[in-house]
Formats: structure tokens, sequence, C-alpha cells
């Protein structure tokens, strides 16, 4: 279990940037994890395009391990293309659960809770952050598409 817990993710879950909430959010999602009840909220704001993250907030209430992956998401989303974020989602997922390689980029500090791939009911809280920003994502660009439906 030590290695799970080793001092650059108690650093990350103990940094958390941009916490709190967004007041007028385009798209926000609470995940929450069946196994052990933890929690994440992210708010988000995208660029006039939509094809970029313009502002976050996350809210946590999770072990480390999902606290670190909140704290490398709000420390790097502001800038990140949609594209970037979901394809740190699906590389996080596939390297908890398949041995995929850890993700690249922007969020390459994910690579730290590798360790967490051997310990499974530790997956759901570790993934809840990507899953939350995406959800909150797809939000924004439901809510754009509709109003660009009634206004067209």
């Amino acid at each position: 279990m030590s290695e799970l817990y080793h001092n650059r993710i108690l650093e990350l879950a103990a940094n958390i940037p941009n916490v709190g909430r967004l007041a007028d959010a385009e798209g926000s999602s609470l995940k929450v994890s069946r196994v052990c009840g933890s929690k994440v909220n992210v708010d988000l704001k995208l660029d006039e395009a939509g094809d970029h993250v313009l502002e976050i907030a996350v809210d946590p209430q999770a072990c480390a391990l999902g606290q670190a992956a909140v704290s490398v998401l709000a420390e790097h989303a502001v800038g990140a293309s949609v594209a970037e974020i979901i394809a740190a989602r699906d590389a996080l997922r596939a390297m908890l659960k398949e041995g995929g390689p850890p993700p690249e980029g922007r969020f390459w500090e994910l690579r730290h809770l590798e360790p967490v791939a051997e310990y499974p009911p530790r997956h759901a809280s570790t993934l809840l952050a990507f899953e939350a920003a995406v959800a909150a994502i797809e939000e924004a660009l439901e809510k754009r598409a509709a109003a660009h439906a009634v206004a067209g």
C-alpha cells in the first residue's frame, strides 16, 4: 500500500488548484464512487469555439488517490483541448484497467497513479475527476447545441 501513497501523490492531493465552484459554469458534473463514496464535482466553461477549457473549478471529497487525479486535472485543464481531456481520461482508464501506458502530454503526472492498477477497488475514485470533466464538457456542448438549434 505504501507504493500507492508515495510523496508525489500526497503532494498533489494536498495542493489542489482551482478548488470551489463556478457560478456561471457552462457544464457541471458530480461523480460519485459507489465503492468508497468519494465525490468530485467539476464545473467548467469552454472557449467561444467550444474546443478548449477556459475555466475550471473542482470540489473534491475524495481519498488521496482521487484528490491527486483532481489536482492534475485542475492544474492543467485550462487551455487544454476537449480532445486532450477525453484522451487523458481514456488513457488513465486503460492504464488502470488494461495495463496501458500512462497518459502523456499535459496530463503526464497521472503516471504517478500507475500503482493503483494493482488495486481495482481504488480505480473508481481515481477516475472520478476525469469522468466528471468529460461529463461537464458534454453538458456544456449539449447546452450550446440546444441554444443554437433554438436560435437557428
